[in-house]
């Protein structure tokens, strides 16, 4: 008896303790009966789970993530525009806009899908080629990717690496030599290229980082002017025996031996191992900021430089230490360009990757990750865009201005909140009189009639 009389108590405790607190909540809400029940119920005001989803969705859509996205999509557009305002059809049903506005219209979606849906087929799928596009964008994205994170990483500790052309450039340079000059095993050959190639770039990176570190030279002038000291160098070296092909003058490398090159991961397409090499580069950056020592000195002397210091923080050896790894980071793309890519050294060997990384850097947040998916991205945009110019006939400079735009809206995001009205909502000034929570309380009380 006494153990069925305990359970139906133990049984009857909570419907007491809900019942309890529902009145509780009908009292705070209602001040005691003086005040009308409010809309919200008081449970949902003081952070019931509905309460926090709402704050968790809150957040994301007014993050830095979900602006670049629509950053990007704000781009496409306008870009598509363009595109559309360069189309014959387009142009000849804008003659009678405002007989049959359907036409124009009509043919200025019909402009805009048609660009871009060879801009997909062209770096992800197709009929006729399967896949073969996204592998191509992938490999493409190799060596912007890499640079990004140089890029990022110096961003992250407050620096600003304007220099990943030319420590491409250096880090080509390095790699190719070692790559046609000495014959080695499979294998021991490639790391040696690898090597040859990273301590160039980290070594042109540092350069920067001393003088910034000793001098308070700023490491934007400084970055700048080493890209055309490495551009005009590899000229010149391009221009001599050491470098130059064997019975050609022209200025161009031996072809790099079988055993220094990324094998192919995939057969029939160029998609090579630098690819893996990237991935584990991005993790490891992610890594380094978010769980070592160093990462969080990084971020610390970025965040504050002088609140670093008087931590404990060597500011002028982290300043250097995160130029060398910007450089030995940029450098894994040039290694991809000569050794994965192009198997060659040229003068064109680091193409505009060095600039477009600032783009990957500052779409990706500076943050891994993001500058990963932001390097497929842009991959996608030079992969595709031959084909969209074959298909289309829309002129291959357009992907240029379409990146131009993304920049341009990344670098105003109140300008995308104000676009999709993302801003949080004013909270309006409480014009009830000070004496009103007091009478509300003393009526609860029975203090006041």
């Amino acid at each position: 008896m006494t153990s069925s009389s305990d359970g139906s108590a133990k049984d009857q405790r909570p419907e007491e303790s809900t019942a309890e607190v529902r009145a509780a909540d009908v009292a705070l809400d209602t001040a005691g009966g003086a005040l009308e029940p409010s809309i919200v119920p008081v449970s949902s005001q003081s952070g019931e789970p509905g309460h926090q989803q709402g704050n968790v969705m809150r957040r994301i859509v007014m993050g830095n993530g979900f602006v670049s996205v629509l950053a990007v999509i704000v781009a496409l557009f306008l870009g598509g525009l363009l595109i559309a305002s360069t189309d014959a059809q387009v142009a000849k049903t804008a003659g009678y806009l405002f007989a049959r506005p359907s036409d124009f219209l009509t043919a200025l979606w019909s402009a805009m899908t048609d660009s871009y849906v060879a801009l997909f087929q062209g770096s992800v799928f197709n009929t006729r080629q399967g896949f073969a596009p996204l592998l191509e964008t992938m490999t493409v994205a190799t060596p912007l990717i890499c640079a990004g994170l140089g890029v990022a990483l110096a961003f992250r500790a407050g620096l600003f690496n304007i220099g990943a052309q030319g420590q491409i450039i250096i880090s080509a340079t390095l790699a190719a030599y070692a790559g046609f000059t000495w014959h080695l095993p499979f294998g021991l050959h490639l790391l040696l290229v690898i090597v040859m190639g990273v301590l160039g770039g980290a070594a042109w990176g540092a350069i920067v980082g001393i003088l910034k570190a000793r001098t308070g030279a700023h490491e934007v002038i400084v970055t700048i002017m080493l890209n055309y000291v490495a551009l005009f160098l590899l000229d010149f070296l391009l221009n001599t025996a050491a470098f130059r092909r064997p019975g050609d003058n022209s200025p161009i490398s031996p072809r790099l031996d079988e055993s220094a090159t990324y094998p192919v991961l995939i057969p029939g397409s160029r998609l090579h191992l630098g690819f893996l090499v990237a991935i584990a580069l991005t993790y490891g950056v992610w890594w380094l900021l978010n769980r070592s020592t160093i990462g969080f000195e990084f971020r610390a002397v970025g965040a504050n430089p002088v609140a670093a210091r008087t931590a404990g923080v060597k500011v002028p050896r982290a300043t250097i230490m995160v130029m060398a790894m910007a450089g030995a980071l940029a450098a894994f793309g040039g290694v991809a360009q000569v050794a994965g890519t192009e198997k060659v050294l040229t003068g064109g060997v680091a193409a505009q990757i060095g600039f477009d990384s600032i783009t990957v850097a500052l779409l990706g947040r500076s943050t891994p990750w993001g500058t990963f998916f932001a390097g497929l991205l842009f991959g996608a945009f030079r992969a595709g865009a031959v084909q969209m110019q074959i298909q289309t006939g829309t002129p291959i400079d357009i992907v240029l201005v379409v990146q131009s735009l993304i920049v341009l809206f990344i670098a105003a995001p109140p300008l995308i909140r104000s676009i999709f009205r993302l801003e949080g909502k004013k909270k309006k000034k409480n014009k009830t009189p000070k004496a009103a929570p007091e009478a509300a309380l003393a009526n609860a009380t029975g203090g006041a009639k």
